[in-house]
C-alpha cells in the first residue's frame, strides 16, 4: 500500500492557501515531499476567481470589502467562488505517479474518485458527468477497467453531481511534471452571499443567473435535509472525504505538517505573488 502524506492546514488567509498550493508542488518537483492530500479552511471567508477571470469587471469590490470577505486570484481556470462552509481540498501528485492518465481530463475523472467514496460515506448518491459512478461494493480500480471505452465518449470534464446537480468545483493545473487539483465542496448553501459580491449591469441580470445558479448547484445539507433530516458539521464531512480519498487512491495517508521549506516558501509567494494587487487583479 503506497503512503501519501495527508496536511490539514487550519484557516489561512486565501493569499497563504494559494501560495501553499503551489509551494507544495515546488516541493514535490524537487523530490522533498511525496504526493500528498491536503485540507484547509479560510481566513476570512474568501472570494476566489480563476486565473483567466477579469475581476475588476465580474466582482464587486465594494461588496467584497464591506462584508469583509477575502480576495486572491487562483493559479488555476474556472469561475468565482466563495469559500466558506466548504470542504476545499487539493491534490498535489506527479505527473508519472501509476495509473495516472496523461490527459488532463482523464486525470480528473481518476483523482476526483476519492470524492465519489467520500459522498457515499455521507450517504449521497454521487456521479459524474458522463455516467461514470461506483456500484455499490465496486472498487475504482474495477470501475476503470469496466468503463474504460466509454470514458472516450464522455464529456471532457468530469464535474461531480448529486441528484443531477453540481456539487463539487474543480480545477487541475499541470507543470514542471506535477499535478495540482484543487476543489471548493459547499457543505451548506453559499449562492445568495456569492451573488452580492459578483458585479451585473443590472438587477434583473443577477437575479436571473442566480435563479440559474441555484437550479443547477447544491451543497451537502441540502441533500442530506431532504433525505433524512441530519446534516452534518464541517469536521465531519471532512473525514468522510479523508477516507474517500484513501480509499480511492489504495494507499494509506499518513498525518503531517507542512515542511519548514514549503513555510518559507509559501511565505515568499504571498509577498510576491498571491498577495499582490497585481496578481489578483491586473487581469
Amino acid at each position: 500500500m503506497p503512503a501519501w502524506r495527508f496536511v490539514h492546514t487550519g484557516r489561512r488567509t486565501g493569499a497563504m492557501n494559494m501560495a501553499i498550493d503551489e509551494a507544495m508542488m515546488i516541493a514535490q518537483q524537487e523530490g522533498r515531499v511525496p504526493p500528498t492530500v491536503r485540507f484547509y479552511n479560510w481566513l476570512p471567508g474568501t472570494l476566489t476567481v480563476g486565473y483567466f477571470q477579469k475581476a475588476e469587471k465580474e466582482i464587486d469590490f465594494t461588496a467584497v470589502e464591506r462584508h469583509g470577505v477575502g480576495f486572491v486570484r487562483r493559479p488555476t481556470g474556472g469561475r468565482a467562488v466563495l469559500h466558506d462552509r466548504e470542504v476545499t481540498y487539493s491534490l498535489v501528485v506527479p505527473e508519472t505517479y501509476p495509473g495516472l492518465p496523461a490527459r488532463v481530463d482523464e486525470g480528473y475523472r481518476v483523482l476526483s474518485e476519492g470524492l465519489l467514496y467520500g459522498f457515499r460515506r455521507l450517504g449521497l448518491d454521487a456521479e459524474m458527468t458522463g455516467g461514470y459512478s461506483l456500484a455499490a461494493g465496486e472498487t475504482p480500480q474495477a470501475a476503470r477497467l469496466s468503463r474504460s471505452a466509454a470514458c472516450f465518449d464522455s464529456p471532457s470534464r468530469y464535474e461531480l453531481t448529486v441528484e443531477g446537480r453540481k456539487i463539487a468545483g474543480s480545477a487541475q493545473m499541470r507543470t514542471r511534471g506535477i499535478v495540482l487539483q484543487h476543489g471548493s465542496i459547499p457543505v451548506d448553501p453559499q449562492i445568495d452571499f456569492l451573488f452580492e459580491l459578483l458585479h451585473f449591469s443590472e438587477n434583473r441580470t443577477k437575479e436571473r443567473w442566480k435563479r440559474i445558479v441555484e437550479e443547477k448547484a447544491v451543497a451537502i445539507n441540502e441533500v442530506l435535509k431532504r433525505k433524512n433530516g441530519r446534516e452534518v458539521t464541517l469536521e465531519e464531512a471532512e473525514e468522510a472525504f479523508r477516507i474517500g480519498f484513501a480509499e480511492a487512491f489504495g494507499a494509506s495517508l499518513v498525518a503531517e505538517p507542512l515542511t519548514e521549506y514549503e513555510e518559507e516558501l509559501a511565505e515568499e509567494l504571498v509577498r510576491t505573488k498571491y498577495g499582490t494587487e497585481e496578481w489578483n487583479r491586473s487581469r
